[in-house]
């Protein structure tokens, strides 16, 4: 997700996405339980307005002067409680009446960036609601973290490309004005743009990406899996430590291209003897061999995206 966005993410924002990922579907979807994920996303709300955001929001470029060239502009303030749970109104219908969970979740979830409800965090959490719906539905293994977030990235062209591809007609509808604070007002009645929306190009896009996953992402990583316990094992086998410390020697080899790396060496691993690292090493290596880079799956999904008042046209955000 942080990877979609061009961004290297911090930790502590990495474990905050796999927070909100796992508990994907464990509660009914609200506009409550989407404003509590997006504090679990966004852990310091100094900056930024927590809920329904109370002013207006673009994505695009800015002129010499700071003023807005907006792409994309965002549902009204005053649109948003309605057109919310309207939003969610249709989700519920849509599970009860049985409708594709895949094909739902496009719609859930592409119609929440589309509004662009909140200043910060719409992009986290419409990744979010994909996950969400396909968890509610039973058409993920509960407690499973779905890999289709690798697969958008891999597919970040058609990824942008469906997305913009609803904001860019939208456009020449909407009627705006830039306010002192280099923002967007909008003018005009536009919420029938974001209420009404045909969902056939978010949902073909989302079918791919979850064949994908299911036919390719998802056998790849439970087979890492697979070989991470086995090398977990032999490891611990060789030389007797704690689970944390083997799992982190074994990154620490995989990291380094099956070597330890020299400054491990000679700090928290100074106590193995060389022979025990040859050995360690070549158990890595064993596990591993022909199974070439692993993945990193969800967890490379959402850091910093759009403010309230714009920024580049980096879909989604």
């Amino acid at each position: 997700s942080f990877e979609i966005e061009g961004e290297r993410p911090p930790r502590n924002r990495l474990e905050r996405w796999g927070r909100a990922v796992l508990q994907a579907g464990k509660n009914k979807l609200t506009l409550d339980e989407i404003v509590r994920l997006q504090g679990v996303l966004i852990e310091d709300p100094r900056f930024v307005h927590v809920g329904l955001r109370p002013d207006g929001v673009f994505l695009g470029e800015r002129d010499p002067n700071g003023d807005p060239l907006p792409e994309f502009i965002g549902a009204r303030p005053s649109d948003l409680e309605d057109l919310m749970a309207g939003m969610l109104e249709t989700n519920d219908r849509m599970s009860t009446d049985g409708v594709d969970a895949v094909l739902q979740a496009a719609a859930t979830a592409f119609g929440f960036v589309y509004l662009h409800p909140f200043q910060d965090g719409n992009g986290r959490l419409h990744r979010c609601l994909v996950h969400h719906v396909l968890a509610e539905r039973k058409f993920t293994p509960a407690g499973m973290v779905f890999p289709v977030s690798s697969v958008m990235f891999d597919r970040i062209d058609e990824y942008q490309k469906t997305l913009q591809n609803h904001s860019g007609p939208l456009m020449s509808f909407i009627e705006w004005r830039a306010t002192p604070t280099r923002n967007v007002e909008v003018l005009n009645d536009t919420a029938d743009l974001y209420r009404y929306f045909d969902a056939t190009e978010a949902a073909e896009f989302l079918y791919a990406c979850v064949k994908r996953t299911v036919e390719q992402d998802l056998p790849r990583e439970i087979e890492y899996l697979r070989r991470h316990d086995e090398a977990l094992r032999r490891i611990m086998n060789t030389v007797e430590m704690p689970d944390r410390v083997a799992d982190n020697l074994l990154m620490f080899i995989r990291q380094n291209k099956g070597k330890l790396p020299k400054r491990r060496r000679t700090g928290e691993f100074e106590k193995l003897t060389d022979a025990e690292v040859a050995s360690l090493e070549a158990v890595v290596g064993e596990a591993f061999e022909g199974f070439g880079d692993a993945r990193t799956g969800e967890g490379d999904m959402y850091a910093g995206e759009e403010v309230s008042g714009g920024r580049a046209l980096e879909f989604p955000a």
